[in-house]
């Protein structure tokens, strides 16, 4: 008997140190807390009695004071149907967000009714019922995008701006002499040159200047024939027979037109008139202002009529030939005025117009020539130099954007307008010509409005997602 009742207490013993051991933290605690709200009632006591000593002081501020006082003791919390540690944000009933279904970001066409893997591997997203709440009546590929989410992928917009646009177009040209001013002497009889009067290369001469004089056989046996019809119709244009009086006419006639046509001028069939006297050699004269560009006129050497002895270059006028991008092309125009500086005269412009196309194209450097004509009146353009030409095109008023806001698929190019309320509306547009920093758009956006310059790509992206979805819905 004495020793079960010694084994009942050992296992006794046991149980009680098990449950110490097990309970001690709680069982401190809860002695802490009651020292803690004995502490609590003797300071909400002592708050209580200095607030009833305050003259004017209402029973609802009591109230508060002593609330407030409860509310900022360690493990307190007075919310209304709460437990004690439990948080007012977790004793708030949540509304939750419908879930429809889980699919693939990756792959928006796997759905799934429960949360887990797709089969690339990529974790299934949540599709809310309330993602799309606002959109339904509005553009395909509208998109909403929070605030916090457009600073996360670096969102930045731009105002659509209409401005007055220009153009320099810059091209190297070279200057070649005015071809529709050059003059090539030739003769047409056969001699042999006795004096030069103009014998180099870039002289400047002036019409009707002396340039060398010629004896031919032909000259002189048609200068006798003319004499000699002249007596004759001296002797004859009295003479009671007509026909004799016109043979005589004729004849005169005939050989005049034939000095002419040798390129005698009439001063020099004046003065053979005048003199009646056969003129040896006969003088040949500059036909233009200009200067010599080639001479091969020398004393006592035979020519015939397919040499060519001088030719002279009026260079008041010069041109600058010049090549274009075949790009450019459809801005310039025949008449369009055009600028043109040369590195050896320094801070001179020389102004002047465009006054040829060519109507090819050249196809290695894919290029176009172009003409432009430039006064010269001092002389210091040479042909042969290099120059830069600038042709100013005015493309008006128009709408334009940022390079960097249009999205160019090569078959159509699309912006994202911006609209309120973090919506994202694309746009396709029409664009033109592309300046340095600005590109024109011809039609798809009106000034004021706001586009998307910076991560547009990726609020494409997530255009592109929200339209397959929704075509999955049909």
């Amino acid at each position: 008997m004495i020793r079960k009742f010694a084994r009942y207490s050992a296992l006794i013993l046991a149980a009680a140190i098990v449950l110490g051991i097990l309970f001690n933290g709680r069982i401190s605690s809860w002695f802490e807390g009651d020292r803690a709200l004995a502490a609590s009632t003797k300071l909400q006591e002592r708050a209580g009695q200095d607030m009833r000593n305050i003259p004017g002081t209402t029973n609802n501020q009591k109230l508060a004071s002593t609330s407030g006082s409860m509310a900022n003791m360690p493990g307190m919390d007075i919310s209304q149907g709460q437990q004690p540690g439990q948080s007012a944000a977790q004793a708030a009933p949540q509304a939750e967000r419908k879930i429809l279904y889980y699919y693939d970001a990756m792959n928006p066409t796997f759905r799934s009714d429960k949360p887990g893997t797709a089969t690339d591997g990529m974790p299934l997203v949540p599709k809310y019922a309330d993602e799309d709440a606002g959109i339904g009546n509005m553009p395909v590929g509208m998109v909403k995008i929070a605030e916090a989410k457009q600073q996360l992928i670096g969102v930045q917009t731009a105002t659509v701006q209409r401005e007055r646009l220009f153009r320099t177009i810059r091209a190297v040209g070279q200057l070649t002499a005015d071809e529709t001013k050059l003059a090539h002497v030739h003769l047409k009889v056969s001699g042999w040159i006795d004096q030069v009067y103009v014998d180099y290369i870039g002289q400047l001469v002036k019409k009707g200047q002396p340039l060398f004089t010629l004896y031919s056989p032909d000259l002189v046996a048609t200068e006798q024939e003319y004499l000699i019809a002249r007596r004759g119709k001296q002797y004859l244009g009295d003479s009671s027979f007509p026909d004799a009086s016109r043979g005589a006419d004729s004849l005169l006639q005939s050989a005049r037109e034939r000095l002419r046509l040798w390129d005698i001028s009439d001063e020099q069939i004046k003065k053979l008139d005048e003199t009646g006297e056969v003129t040896r050699t006969l003088t040949f004269y500059s036909p233009i202002d200009g200067f010599v560009l080639d001479r091969k006129a020398f004393p006592q050497t035979s020519v015939t009529p397919d040499m060519e002895l001088y030719t002279v270059a009026d260079l008041s006028t010069i041109w600058a030939t010049a090549e274009i991008y075949e790009y450019e092309v459809p801005y310039v125009h025949v008449s369009q005025q055009a600028q043109m500086e040369v590195s050896y005269v320094a801070g001179k412009t020389y102004s002047g117009r465009l006054t040829y196309i060519s109507p090819t194209l050249d196809p290695q450097t894919r290029t176009v020539k172009v003409r432009l004509e430039f006064a010269n009146p001092k002389f210091e353009l040479k042909p042969q130099m290099f120059s830069e030409v600038l042709l100013k095109i005015d493309y008006g008023n128009q709408i334009v954007v940022p390079p960097d806001a249009i999205l160019d698929s090569g078959e159509k190019q699309t912006v994202f307008v911006a609209l309120p309320n973090g919506y994202f509306e694309p746009r396709e547009i029409k664009i033109g010509a592309k300046l340095d920093e600005k590109v024109i758009v011809l039609s798809g956006l009106k000034a004021g409005e706001t586009i998307v310059t910076s991560g547009n790509f990726l609020i494409d992206s997530e255009s592109r997602l929200k339209s397959a979805m929704g075509g999955m819905k049909h």
